[in-house]
């Protein structure tokens, strides 16, 4: 007999205590999204009403960072961080092979029977750099995302190879191996753009805690109503983010749109890139000349979506402030020095409300 879900004590034991996640339930035959993930009007994403005309040089081919066009490149990159928070990248030096691949090992993993996965949920997982489980904070959040997803805290091999789920641990490790040198490149650009260069140490600050994640969207019989991520920006310094052919991911275009007239913009998948988008520590450590890109997924009917995010942030103890030499040019800091874990602590500690993570950084 299917589960009822009319009753949200049901429900969210069946989805987030016992693993079922959205995909449990909609197994299960679901016909209709249930009242616990319907979101408030204002937050609904209209797919008819965001743009599709994605901004210029929104796509770079960074393998021209190596040639004569190096100075194009660089000034591509630092005016899509400068404005939309978001570009995307070709010729990134990722195998093509292994984007397909982490898209495979995505679906393998969460059409696995629910007690499988299960055993990833905090509390239970067999690693705290493992979690499991299904919308963002669903103890505090009033309405659902309609995602579930497996995150892997990435320490050293041994261990991934170790603890991370053996469906996707090879490939969700050479997916981060392969992506280091494109980040530290990426990051050496736009802090080279604003006229400074950072040494390794540094650079390992801001980069030296990696996580990824698999997304799984189930189909939503009324993806109107849902969504699969609510309005946030990252927290880290920059995310890498492998979308598939299915689409639904929108960026906000400008920072400083009133509400009912915010203009979102939906990124197309593009085969082989990858998308890059700037997090709140970036936008600190800049002064606020990049900007975190906030961002939110949509739900469909059509068919289940995965996307496989890397985010690159600092080391958990890391002391994060803008640079000193940004705040002398520009005569004031925008942001307080933070401990990069109290800002985690913090993020994590909310529901998904836009780029209000930030205001714990804002002076």
């Amino acid at each position: 007999m299917a589960p009822t879900f009319n009753d949200e004590n049901s429900l969210f034991n069946f989805v987030v205590k016992d693993g079922n996640g959205v995909k449990g339930m909609v197994d299960s035959g679901l016909i209709e999204v249930p009242g616990r993930y319907i979101q408030p009007p204002n937050q609904r994403i209209n797919k008819q009403q965001a743009a599709t005309a994605v901004p210029e040089n929104m796509s770079i081919d960074i393998s021209e960072l190596d040639g004569p066009n190096h100075d194009q490149v660089v000034k591509a990159i630092a005016h899509a961080a400068e404005t939309l928070g978001f570009f995307q990248v070709v010729n990134h030096g990722v195998p093509l092979e292994l984007l397909d691949s982490l898209k495979v090992a995505a679906h393998q993993f969460f059409s696995q029977p629910p007690e499988k996965k299960a055993v990833y949920l905090k509390g239970v997982s067999p690693s705290p750099m493992v979690k499991y489980g299904t919308s963002f904070v669903p103890e505090i959040e009033k309405a659902l995302e309609w995602k579930d997803y497996v995150s892997m805290v990435y320490t050293n091999d041994a261990d991934a190879l170790e603890f991370w789920p053996n469906e996707c641990k090879e490939v969700a490790l050479e997916y981060i191996k392969t992506s280091t040198k494109m980040v530290k490149r990426l990051l050496q650009a736009l802090i080279g753009n604003l006229g400074l260069k950072l040494d390794d140490s540094r650079l390992e600050t801001l980069l030296g805690l990696k996580m990824v994640n698999m997304n799984f969207y189930p189909t939503c019989p009324n993806p109107e109503l849902t969504v699969g991520v609510g309005r946030h920006s990252d927290m880290g310094t920059l995310t890498v983010l492998l979308q598939d052919g299915i689409g639904g991911l929108y960026v906000k275009k400008g920072e400083n749109s009133s509400p009912g007239n915010e203009e979102w913009i939906e990124i197309p998948p593009i085969d082989g890139a990858l998308v890059i988008n700037v997090g709140d520590m970036l936008q600190i450590v800049s002064n606020g000349r990049y900007k975190s890109a906030e961002h939110r997924v949509r739900t469909t009917s059509s068919a289940s979506r995965v996307s496989v995010p890397i985010f690159n942030t600092p080391h958990p103890m890391a002391k994060i402030g803008p640079l000193p030499e940004l705040v002398a040019q520009d005569g004031v800091a925008r942001y307080r020095e933070i401990v990069f874990q109290e800002y985690m602590n913090n993020f994590f500690g909310k529901a998904h409300e836009g780029k209000k993570s930030l205001d714990f950084a804002s002076i």
